[in-house]
């Protein structure tokens, strides 16, 4: 797959040479923003949280990183980012380098969870420390600048964590969210300890099922070191973990208050219209959403929602500021890869214009999410 995958990226880059090399997003965005506009943000522009039947406490998808070269070739930095889900937002936002993000979850749990993760980047210099402050484990290592993620984590093989590390750390997680301000409610609170305690038990080995049920006919599911460590089809390796420089680009957003959680539904009726507001008014377009397979989940394929509900999430998606450079990041799996006329395989991560759908929108049609996996390209016809 990982080869097929390679020959998709540069058919797609072939297709697409007028957006090579975009320069940056000359936007009003902010450089940093203060503790009480991040809380309004998180406040105002969150939905009522709703029920997802997985925890979703790390990615179960083991190819994030085959799309990273169409992304970067094609998306401009500077602008925007949008997504769903825990980690592997880290890894697009280090490679794509917005100005901002934002990552929408019906699951409130999420949101506290990377409010989590916020705690521990601003308390963890390097990649080493965030790694030690994540799964509570002291290391005598002493990790190279230069290490490539499998390194990183070679420091820390064989060690358990500490429970009197771990009290402390997580002493320190509720601390640094106290000092924001931050008024997270006592169930808020226990979120955190859920969760922290979680990635303490499993360990840097902790992969999807550790805690939650498994969807099925799902791919393979990766632990978080194989996550970390993992490269796309040329063997470059993407992981905001893969490299110092991967890391401090996440840590300096969370450091200004740049990469904000939303709770919300993506077919809900404020959380994307609210972000689609605040974009446009700075003179911002979103570089990417990842939406990995909600649309699935929305949609009448997977026996939940319906047709109506899907379409709710595509007119939220119209009301985004974006352009031809802006691109969605699907995870396609196994049961749905058949609406692609173009490829043979099983799951894959894919890409394709945001404006397609929004047009599509724009003009009337009723877009069900089978038509609008058709809808991505053929990576060999774009730009004819």
């Amino acid at each position: 797959m990982r080869v097929v995958s390679t020959a998709l990226a540069l058919l797609f880059l072939s297709g697409m040479m007028f957006l090579a090399a975009p320069a940056p997003q000359s936007t009003g965005l902010p450089g940093q923003i203060t503790d009480k506009e991040f809380w309004r943000i998180f406040t105002e522009f969150s939905e009522p949280g709703g029920s997802y039947p997985y925890e979703n406490l790390i990615t179960n998808e083991e190819t994030i990183q085959d799309v990273m070269p169409v992304l970067t070739k094609v998306t401009k930095p500077g602008g925007v980012n949008l997504g769903v889900g825990p980690e592997q937002n880290f890894t697009y936002v280090s490679g794509l380098k917005p100005g901002m993000a934002f990552i929408f979850d019906i699951r409130r749990q999420n949101a506290i969870q990377h409010l989590m993760y916020k705690a521990i980047f601003e308390m963890s210099p390097t990649r080493a420390d965030f790694v030690s402050h994540l799964f509570s484990i002291k290391t005598t290592d002493k990790v190279p600048a230069t290490a490539r993620a499998n390194g990183l984590f070679l420091a820390f093989d064989g060690l358990k964590g500490d429970k009197a590390y771990y009290t402390q750390n997580l002493a320190a997680i509720k601390s640094n969210l106290s000092k924001h301000g931050f008024a997270l409610s006592p169930d808020d609170v226990q979120k955190v300890e859920f969760i922290y305690d979680v990635f303490f038990r499993a360990g840097p080995e902790i992969d999807y099922k550790f805690e939650s049920a498994f969807p099925p006919n799902m791919a393979p599911a990766p632990n978080y070191i194989q996550a970390m460590s993992d490269t796309d089809a040329d063997k470059k390796a993407w992981s905001f973990l893969a490299t110092e420089e991967n890391y401090q680009v996440v840590r300096q957003l969370q450091m200004k208050n740049l990469f904000i959680p939303i709770v919300g539904d993506f077919s809900g009726p404020t959380a994307i219209r609210k972000v689609a507001d605040y974009v446009r008014q700075r003179n911002a377009i979103v570089s990417a959403f990842y939406i990995s397979n909600v649309e699935y989940y929305l949609g009448t394929a997977a026996g939940r929602g319906n047709d109506a509900t899907v379409q709710r999430f595509y007119a939220n998606v119209a009301t985004l500021p974006v352009d031809a450079s802006s691109l969605f990041i699907r995870f396609v799996g196994a049961s749905n890869s058949r609406s692609l006329s173009w490829w043979r395989g099983s799951w894959l991560q894919s890409v394709s214009p945001i404006i397609d759908v929004r047009d599509k929108v724009r003009a009337g049609e009723a877009l069900t999410f089978e038509r609008a996996l058709q809808m991505v390209p053929d990576p060999s016809t774009l730009g004819r």
